[in-house]
């Protein structure tokens, strides 16, 4: 059974940083792309940032040059390094796994104070 857990929200004020970690379990991971979607309130789910399996990274225009995706296939984690953070990334954020399926976390919640 595939499993995705994220860690790593919570609050922090306008121009903070957070790290976010997901580990995955039940599945082959090296071979496949990795995704960070996030959904605000009252909001559809939007992709933020996505990695192919050799590395190659792709960023939503409002988070290109703060938000950066990274994997370390050995440990089957992907990571979301978020820096200068507005109160508009607020929302909850899920990992995905880009396979025969989509296969989703259970989100973690990251909140930006103004």
């Amino acid at each position: 059974q595939v499993q995705l857990v994220e860690s790593g929200g919570g609050l922090v004020q306008a121009g903070g940083s957070l790290r976010l970690s997901c580990v995955a379990s039940g599945t082959i991971f090296s071979v496949y792309p990795l995704h960070w979607h996030r959904q605000a309130p009252g909001k559809q789910r939007e992709l933020v940032a996505s990695i192919g399996s050799g590395g190659t990274t792709n960023y939503a225009d409002s988070v290109k040059g703060r938000f950066t995706i990274s994997r370390d296939n050995a440990k089957k984690t992907v990571w979301l390094q978020m820096n200068s953070l507005k109160p508009e990334d607020t929302g909850v954020y899920y990992c995905a796994l880009v396979g025969p399926t989509f296969y989703w976390g259970q989100g973690t919640q990251v909140t930006v104070s103004s």
